[in-house]
């Protein structure tokens, strides 16, 4: 991609590129909205502002499992299975980034070789950085500008499962869990959390030499479900197995998200679901903006290593320390 195409453009024009489908400016757009750059954030608030209303008309569906689980596999298989349909699949990829050297695999373009190379898919991988939950801290508006784009379907696939990998939930509109059998004690092995907010357990590799696993996990799995409280989405969750490599139970899987959509748009849940998803952004939007606010700070900027020296020493609190410094900032922000 020629970067040097993008040195003029205006929000306008993104947005116009986006609406003819162009990859490269999508890939350049998202890379703008990632940006922690000043000079790029408020053409990506321009750019966000003018997709909005382009916005909204995709089904969104969240993937998440123990690494292993096949998590590219099944995405893969998946993503074919709908771009033959005639639909526009955009897959974000949540790579896990190193505490250490904060650097990421962002290996999701090698692993899925046939739907990089399909036209009508387009695979973003990122970053998962220091946020929790699974999800990178600009998924939401990564999400927006592919529907911006045209595509229908967007997938997000998770970092794995875990007590904080559940964020996903709250920025789509169907989740699907896929497990393995056989690997251990599946009902333990899956956080209560994550059982909770499934709308789909699939177990994938179910393959001849792991038939009888698959058998004895889905029915325990489907026994454990009737003792969870009733969906306020009116939805019974349910319990499929597949075999993404084979690309085997592929299609069970999609008719029956396509039979949860129907059912929350006839309820009404559809529109409450993405009224609470704008919600949680702006939530999370503000509380990152304020963060900001205060880091950025120039008092706090001045004032953090001392505090952070005065705690390695234990001449003072974390707590006090912190109150400390939030009083610096309040100061200053009223002066």
């Amino acid at each position: 991609m020629n970067l040097n195409l993008f040195q003029n453009y205006t929000a306008k024009d993104y947005i116009k590129s986006l609406q003819n489908g162009e990859i490269a400016s999508l890939s350049k757009a998202i890379s703008i909205i990632e940006s922690t750059a000043v000079k790029h954030q408020l053409l990506a608030q321009e750019i966000l502002e003018g997709c909005l209303p382009l916005a909204g008309k995709s089904i969104r569906i969240g993937v998440t499992g123990v690494p292993g689980v096949g998590k590219s596999t099944f995405i893969e298989a998946f993503g074919k299975l709908l771009t033959a349909k005639n639909h526009k699949v955009a897959v974000l990829t949540i790579d896990p980034s190193s505490n250490l050297v904060k650097g990421s695999i962002l290996g999701d373009k090698t692993r899925m070789i046939e739907l990089s190379t399909d036209p009508n898919a387009f695979i973003r991988p990122t970053p998962s950085g220091d946020s929790l939950g699974g999800v990178s801290h600009k998924t939401r508006e990564a999400i927006i500008l592919c529907e911006a784009a045209g595509f229908d379907i967007i997938i997000i696939e998770t970092v794995g499962v875990g007590q904080n990998d559940i964020a996903v939930h709250s920025m789509v509109d169907f989740f699907l869990l896929l497990s393995l059998a056989g690997a251990g004690d599946e009902l333990q092995g899956i956080k209560r959390g994550i059982i909770e907010m499934a709308d789909l357990f699939v177990f994938n590799k179910d393959d001849n030499n792991n038939a009888t696993n698959i058998r004895i996990a889905k029915a325990d799995l489907e026994r454990a479900l009737h003792l969870f409280p009733a969906k306020e989405n009116g939805w019974n969750p349910k319990v499929l197995t597949c075999s993404a490599l084979h690309k085997i139970g592929i299609e069970e899987v999609w008719n029956l998200i396509q039979d949860y959509i129907k059912l929350i748009k006839e309820n009404g849940f559809w529109d409450k679901k993405r009224n609470q998803q704008n919600e949680i952004w702006f939530d999370e939007t503000l509380k990152a903006s304020l963060l900001s606010l205060f880091y950025n700070n120039k008092e706090i900027n001045n004032s953090l290593s001392n505090y952070k020296n005065k705690i390695r020493q234990h001449s003072i609190s974390p707590i006090k320390a912190a109150k400390e410094l939030i009083d610096i900032f309040t100061k200053h922000i009223n002066k």
